[in-house]
């Protein structure tokens, strides 16, 4: 569990820096490139937290595989 900790954690940081990078850029194809790059890294970001929880769940009822 501490594995999908440290890559949500990852993907959390790596989608805001993508939004600073974006927010700093002049050129608009690349204020657009880095903003849908934060979508998607933030999209990732929120499957890992589903599966996380979806896991604890099982832990919870004890049909962990």
């Amino acid at each position: 569990m501490l594995d999908y900790r440290r890559q949500l954690e990852k993907l959390r940081t790596d989608a805001a820096e993508c939004r600073l990078i974006g927010d700093l850029a002049t050129d608009p194809a690349k204020r657009d490139l880095f903003e849908r790059l934060a979508q998607h890294l933030t999209t990732l970001a929120d499957q890992v937290e589903l599966a996380m929880i979806a896991a604890a769940k099982s832990v919870e009822r004890g049909d962990a595989k």
